[in-house]
């Protein structure tokens, strides 16, 4: 069977990833949809939690004429959601409903224990007996999958078998993104990869990284660079991809020539003729 989600597919054959951030709103996805990104994670940590017009975007998401085109139910840019809350909170419900949406992977923000990193994986899972051979971290998730099984566009029964999360199921469909956002949860990340098999990709959060150290966006601070310059280095002792939250036409070869394979970056819109008739105009 052909991949449904184009980003484990990518990340799966040692290719790179190019993804943005989006509000769930509808405009949005429909802008996404044609912008020439491989993934969209939706936001809704610092964004409104609606679940509705996460629903509507999901939808808008999908374009029909790129679907036909390409001969598969692949879609062509691959919805993910970062869910509100901390990893300490474990938002299993949240996790689910997105889910249950239709959504390919789960964001966790603030992931700092092995604890918490287990939970991230176990509310992505439906449950099973223990005697299977996956059977850790144990499945939290609840059943309902019809409004997910139609998004995918497979029956539910191949959906229960192909929405595993990956690389613990290497036919899984699920990604599980987890985000390193303070020194606890660097301290812990060897521990975190080594104890908690399904995570597939791991997320720096330099914003808050910064916060805590004292420099708030100093992005390129030593201090910044260094922390992420450590979970690089666990990460890729153990064979995980490592996503940069901010790559820019900057910085993106040094973050290529770093290691990073999950790039997002943020659309840059420009108003070209507004800009050219304040200066013609001289009225600014």
């Amino acid at each position: 069977m052909s991949r449904l989600n184009s980003v484990i597919a990518a990340l799966d054959a040692g290719r790179h990833v190019f993804a943005s951030f989006a509000s769930a709103d509808p405009a949005a996805a429909v802008e996404f949809s044609t912008a020439g990104y491989d993934a969209v994670v939706f936001e809704t940590e610092h964004k409104p939690w609606d679940a509705l017009a996460l629903r509507d975007s999901l939808q808008y998401l999908l374009n029909r004429r790129q679907i036909f085109e390409a001969g598969g139910l692949a879609p062509a840019v691959t919805p993910l959601v970062r869910i509100p809350v901390n990893g300490a909170e474990k938002a299993q419900w949240q996790a689910k409903q997105a889910l249950d949406l239709g959504a390919y992977g789960i964001v966790w923000p603030h992931i700092t224990s092995v604890d918490e990193a287990y939970n991230a994986v176990a509310a992505c899972r439906y449950p099973r007996m223990p005697d299977d051979p996956r059977y850790e971290p144990a499945g939290l998730r609840g059943d309902g999958p019809n409004a997910a099984a139609r998004y995918w566009g497979v029956p539910n029964g191949e959906y229960y078998a192909r929405s595993d999360v990956w690389p613990l199921d290497p036919d899984g469909e699920i990604l599980v993104a987890i985000m390193i956002e303070d020194q606890r949860g660097i301290e812990n990340l060897p521990d975190i990869l080594d104890r908690v098999p399904g995570i597939g990709l791991v997320l720096p959060g330099e914003g808050d990284l910064s916060q805590e150290l004292g420099v708030p966006r100093q992005y390129g601070h030593p201090l910044v660079m260094e922390s992420k310059r450590r979970i690089l280095e666990v990460c890729a002792e153990r064979g995980v991809a490592v996503g940069h939250p901010h790559v820019s036409a900057d910085n993106a070869k040094q973050v290529l020539d770093d290691g990073y394979r999950f790039l997002m970056s943020a659309p840059v819109r420009s108003y070209p003729a507004l800009e050219l008739g304040r200066t013609l105009t001289g009225d600014t």
